[in-house]
Formats: structure tokens, sequence, C-alpha cells
């Protein structure tokens, strides 16, 4: 819940704390942000564009294709990655775990599973995502905030961060994790959904994206090893329309074009997925 993650939240305009007063978040320097009724507060500045967030349509897409289990390898190793994290760090762990660009807290939700004794903040610039994840746990709270501008945690807040298919900004993520707390960040190699970007035309993913990744993230954080999942997914063709729903090709896919090279592939078609699960520290 959003009260469980309030003391670990920063104002987004003067980097105060933030307390409640009835049904909304307020600093000292009295900037105020209302409480939504669906779970979630926007700590947006006021000049902030949400026209980068995923839609409510890519939202329910990601919401079904998860569901449905097709990632839960990658699910499982962040997991396993997480706890690993946890058993490196301190006797007692502090600090919350947060997900910067958790959509709608899947996998966030699946590592307070596995780690018990913490609590979550799902970080999102898409309200559609955060109105999902602000139900997917418990102990999740969800805060609307764009991952470029500073993050609205207080300093050495995060004992642990999450980065799953999501922008990465190195600074802000330093500042927020704890000394010594762990960043696991999940991206896609050059081979994921392989079978899907040359049938239908998608997205691909550049043969160098790790080692850039590591360039951006070497000023602020230090590589602590990283392991590749990769296997083999059966999709009919309403989940290959849902998993190009649910990313980015989803903004640059013609919908007749793509009905119609949905028609020429198999089904089942057998697709590749495979991602880098990769642990940096502060």
């Amino acid at each position: 819940m959003l009260r469980d993650i309030e003391h670990y939240l920063a104002c987004p305009l003067c980097a105060q704390d933030l307390t409640r007063h009835e049904r909304a978040l307020r600093c000292p320097a009295g900037h105020s942000f209302d409480l939504a009724k669906q779970g979630y507060v926007s700590l947006l500045a006021g000049d902030a564009h949400t026209g980068t967030g995923d839609t409510a349509e890519m939202v329910a897409a990601r919401a079904d294709f998860l569901a449905a289990g097709h990632y839960r390898p990658i699910v499982d190793a962040l997991a396993e990655a997480a706890e690993a994290a946890e058993a490196a760090a301190a006797a007692d762990p502090q600090g919350l775990v947060a997900d910067l660009g958790a959509g709608t807290g899947h996998y966030l939700a699946h590592v307070l599973d596995a780690l018990p004794g913490r609590v979550g903040a799902a970080l999102d610039i898409s309200k559609y995502a955060l109105r999902r994840a602000a139900k997917a746990h418990p102990r999740i709270g969800a805060v609307v905030c764009d991952a470029w501008r500073p993050l609205p945690l207080r300093d050495a807040s995060a004992g642990l961060m999450l980065n799953v298919f999501a922008p990465r900004n190195g600074p802000e993520i330093r500042r927020v994790l704890r000394p010594g707390a762990t960043l696991l960040l999940v991206s896609p190699t050059a081979r994921h959904l392989r079978e899907l970007v040359d049938a239908l035309g998608l997205l691909s993913v550049d043969e160098e994206k790790q080692r850039r990744i590591d360039e951006k993230l070497g000023p602020y954080l230090t590589p602590a090893g990283q392991r590749q999942v990769e296997f083999t997914l059966r999709l009919g063709p309403e989940d290959v329309r849902t998993v190009v729903g649910m990313g980015p090709s989803a903004w640059h896919t013609d919908p007749d074009r793509l009905a119609a090279a949905l028609a020429d592939l198999p089904d089942p078609v057998e697709v590749t997925a495979s991602v880098t699960v990769a642990a940096y520290r502060r």
C-alpha cells in the first residue's frame, strides 16, 4: 500500500520529505500532491510530459501476456537474483525495493514474494500501469514519476532497485540506492523475439545493447555479474498480437499490416525469448 512507502518519498519540486495530510502528500515548502482514488500518487512536476507513457491498451496487453505466464522464466530469474542480492547485503537489509519503470508491478510483486520483509515502490510515468501496480501486491506503493528527472525518493532510500525493459537514469539510481545496494537490470538481447522481428517488421535490439548499458552505468555503479535467460515461447495468433501491442513496437506498427503478417505465421509459432539479467552495485 502507498502508506507503507510514504516515509521514503521526496517532493519532486524541492526534494524535501513528504508527509500525509488526509488525501494528499505535502512537503514543508507547501507543495501538495493529491492521492488518486485508484491507490497511487502522482509526483510529477507541473511541466512534465506523459506522452511517452504506456497507453491503456498497451498496459492491458502487457497484463494479459504476463498473467498467462509466458515470461515466467524471467520472473523467476529476477526473483532469484533479488534473493542473492539480499543475502549478499547486510544481515539486516534496509530500504525499500524500488522498481523504475514498473509497469503493472508484475515483476516487483514476485520479487516482494521472494523478500517477505520488504516493501516496494512501483515507479512509472503511466497512470494506466500504476492503477494495476497499486493492486498487484499488498506491499506495493505506486508513484507516477518521470524516470529522466530527479526521482521522488529520498537519498539512499532503496536497498534494491529493479529495472525491467525500462529507461535507466544512472545518476538518480546511484543517489537513491543505499551504499552497497544492488540494481537488477533486465534487458533484451538481439535474439529476443527475433522470429517476430523478422516476420512482422518489429523494432530490433542492437547487438551492442548490453555494452552500451554498461558504459552508461559505469560512472555510477559497479557491475556485479550477469546471466542470460533464454527459452522458447509457443504463441498463438492472439498471443503474438498481445506481445506486439505491449511493447515499443505498438507505437510503430500499422494494425492492417500487422493483421496481414499474422495470417502468414504458423499457429502456434515458436519464438525465442532472450534477456540479460545483470546486477550492478553502488
